[in-house]
């Protein structure tokens, strides 16, 4: 059935429902996010079967710094802790094997001085990597993303680099932390709405929204939302 799918050049996906099922196996909802964390690493072996090139995912909104010290300290030790592996000599030739670039966007400089380093690290040593790009959205927000974007640009104008003429929707792209546009964006959770993630980029995506909690999703609920995404004519705006 797979190899019937039209397969999306560049998938993205809101990792939602980790408190939620943290509660629904009674446990305290800060646990959830290391269950979506382990449900997250058998997505990336998943997209490498299916051949998705590219990868887009909402790991941390800018919002979700404004949780409870206890859930935001939770969090940040996980993403630590994932981050970490791809820095050990094992971890690494994992992704030099695939050749995995990693890119990170939102407003880095919120997050933990930790994390920014690990950011750093993972950006520097995959960056000539070509086969396999993995987007990690964190501390981001699509509203600030383009206001971040308009700053430079009035920068950029106001020291003479650009003219106010020369500004349009191309070149708005490429002061995004991101130009690239999502085929397919998922969002688990039951939750029916985008949440302030790649407003700019995701005009045209299509968006498939599933009922079941991000620590459920299976290889089968990818291949599910794949064979909707496979029935859709998409016809940007014409």
């Amino acid at each position: 059935m797979a190899e019937n799918l039209k397969i999306p050049k560049h998938l993205g996906i809101i990792l939602d429902g980790n408190r939620r099922f943290a509660k629904k196996i009674a446990k305290n909802p800060w646990e959830g996010h290391a269950y979506g964390a382990d449900t997250f690493r058998k997505f990336l072996d998943w997209s490498k079967e299916l051949e998705i090139k590219e990868l887009t995912i909402y790991t941390l909104s800018a919002q979700n710094l404004q949780r409870s010290k206890i859930e935001v300290d939770t969090l940040i030790n996980v993403i630590v802790d994932k981050f970490s592996y791809f820095l050990t000599d094992k971890g690494f030739a994992e992704l030099e094997q695939d050749q995995v670039k990693i890119n990170f966007i939102g407003r880095i400089n919120l997050l933990p001085e930790n994390i920014q380093k690990l950011i750093f690290e993972l950006e520097e040593r995959t960056k000539n990597f070509n086969n396999f790009k993995l987007h990690f959205a964190m501390a981001y927000g699509g509203r600030e993303e383009i206001v971040d974007a308009v700053k430079k640009i009035v920068d950029d104008v106001a020291s003479g680099k650009l003219s106010r003429e020369d500004i349009n929707t191309e070149l708005f792209g490429e002061y995004l932390y991101l130009n690239s546009e999502p085929d397919l964006i998922i969002r688990p959770s039951g939750a029916i709405r985008t949440s302030n993630f790649l407003p700019w980029q995701s005009i045209y995506s299509e968006w498939v929204f599933i009922n079941k909690l991000w620590p459920e999703f299976t290889k089968e609920d990818l291949i599910s939302c794949l064979e909707e995404f496979s029935s859709r004519e998409r016809r940007f705006g014409k």
